[in-house]
């Protein structure tokens, strides 16, 4: 107990002092929101990284879909590096933060509202993004407090209040900065706790050979598909017992990140090319080792099938599964996942709360209440909504509708379902209309929120997918039938890509 409440108060005086130190980088709203966009390359990718996984991976997802799919849950992880990762910032990383400049674009409200000349997207964009990053920090708070729940045998409640104070503390008097900082440092938190944490939970059934092995000889009396009922070697299989539920998780863990705000935002704060380059590959690697880490471990989860995991009414618990497995470790190395975990955790929570007091101050209240609104209030009043988010997302997450994926994937398909199309589309194409942006928005909350009553789709990770993948066909469909944006505007923010730039020959061999 010792050890781990050191690693705790050291991790925490770090998280604290960082805070403290980047408050020189948090004198105005640029600096604040963006860092002043001068954040470095490895700044930016681990900010990236750690900002896409949470304890929502490591304890949710992996529990759940670990028992699930078994080692085919692995392509979860591999989706995540080179869909959510490697394509997002080849995609999307230099024309996002070119455009934004040009636009003078903090938030991703604020993109939809001068991109496409309209202060209701505008202003709609903020509510959506607001509203639905809520169930989303709730279902953070969810899987670390399991996990303090074992190791500390720390009440639920006081876990949520002791996370959501320290972020908040770091974040409301850092900003950008300090949350890119702190990144840096659970980033390699989270690098060196799930290769130990692998390492140790396999040895303990034997090795992998022999956990693999194990694992074939488990029968899927349980498993989705009639059809695969009862057959062995399922859970050890290369594409599992669920190839097409595998699919719809794959794509919304993975494509989603294109549409989040918190993720997109990452962007926008780049410094310089080299920050793009070294950010595209940095952050891929880093998805591949957490990501693939964490559903790859969780594949075996089956391997610790015991009543702890089980409800009173005999269903599995999944965010039960992975705690589990790591209750029989040594105290050293449940030290280390708790950190591993808690960095996860806060990174992703700073990320959050930063962008949703950034996009309701900047997009909601100096827009339509306090048209006047000066830097320095504007500051104010953003520390104020970081504070206000995180006791918000604290209320909920003391009483949580339900289990950890299907907040989060309440969260992701509104929120990629409504902008990832709109996004992606206005930073290439002219041709994209107002009616078409309007037409996603519907589209990804209208779909997620009627499945919540309806449950048209059984699966709200299948149906984040579907709303994202709507919006990919329902924003050009509007775009051919609806009027245009005049043309000479949109020639003009079109022109930042047309400008010329001189670099040096170690970035470009032209003459």
């Amino acid at each position: 107990m010792a050890i781990k409440l050191v690693m705790l108060v050291v991790f925490f005086a770090i998280m604290v002092g960082v805070g403290i130190y980047s408050r020189k980088h948090a004198t105005n709203v640029n600096d604040f929101v963006l860092g002043g966009r001068g954040v470095g390359p490895w700044l930016t990718a681990f900010a990236f990284g750690t900002s896409y996984f949470s304890s929502v991976v490591f304890v949710g997802y992996a529990g759940q879909f670990g028992w699930k799919y078994g080692l085919a849950s692995t392509w979860i992880g591999i989706g995540n590096a080179l869909i959510g990762s490697l394509l997002a910032w080849l995609v999307l990383g230099r024309r996002t933060r070119v455009m934004t400049q040009k636009l003078d674009a903090k938030t991703m409200p604020e993109f939809f509202g001068k991109r496409f000349d309209s202060r209701a997207l505008r202003l709609a964009g903020s509510v959506i993004a607001f509203i639905f990053l809520v169930p989303y920090t709730a279902s953070i708070y969810n899987g670390l407090s399991r996990l303090f729940g074992m190791a500390f045998d720390i009440d639920y409640k006081l876990c949520i209040i002791i996370m959501a104070l320290l972020t908040g503390v770091y974040v409301i008097v850092g900003g950008y900065m300090a949350t890119a900082l702190n990144d840096f440092i659970q980033g390699i938190i989270m690098l060196i706790g799930i290769s130990a944490v692998i390492v140790a939970v396999l040895n303990g059934q034997g090795g992998f050979l022999n956990a693999v092995k194990e694992l074939s000889l488990i029968s899927g009396e349980d498993v989705a598909v009639p059809a695969l009922a009862g057959s062995q070697g399922l859970f050890a299989s290369f594409f599992g017992p669920d190839p097409l539920n595998l699919l719809g998780v794959i794509i919304l863990t993975s494509l989603g990140t294109w549409g989040l705000p918190q993720m997109v935002h990452k962007f926008y704060a780049i410094k310089d090319e080299k920050a793009v380059k070294t950010g595209t590959v940095v952050s891929t690697f880093f998805a591949i080792v957490i990501a693939g880490g964490c559903y790859f471990l969780g594949g075996f989860g089956r391997l610790f099938d015991s009543p702890a995991i089980y409800k009173p009414d005999g269903s599995v618990a999944f965010d039960s599964i992975v705690p589990q497995m790591l209750s029989t470790l040594p105290d050293l190395l449940i030290g280390i996942v708790v950190v591993l975990v808690l960095s996860a955790s806060m990174s992703t929570l700073s990320s959050l709360v930063l962008t949703s007091s950034s996009t309701l101050t900047l997009d909601f209240l100096k827009e339509s209440v306090i048209k006047d609104m000066g830097e320095k209030t504007q500051l104010v009043v953003m520390r104020v909504l970081v504070a206000f988010f995180i006791i918000v997302s604290v209320v909920l997450a003391l009483n949580p509708p339900t289990f950890i994926a299907q907040l989060m994937g309440i969260s992701w398909g509104a929120l990629a379902g409504a902008f990832l199309a709109p996004f992606m589309y206005g930073l290439y194409s002219k041709k994209v209309t107002r009616a078409a942006v309007w037409a996603s928005y519907i589209t990804g909350v209208g779909l997620t929120v009627a499945n919540m009553f309806v449950k048209f789709i059984a699966s709200p990770i299948n149906a984040g997918a579907v709303s994202m993948l709507a919006g990919l066909i329902v924003v050009p469909v509007v775009s051919m039938v609806t009027p245009k944006l005049e043309e000479s505007y949109v020639a003009e923010i079109f022109k930042c890509y047309d400008e010329t730039v001189v670099v040096h020959k170690t970035r470009s061999l032209e003459e």
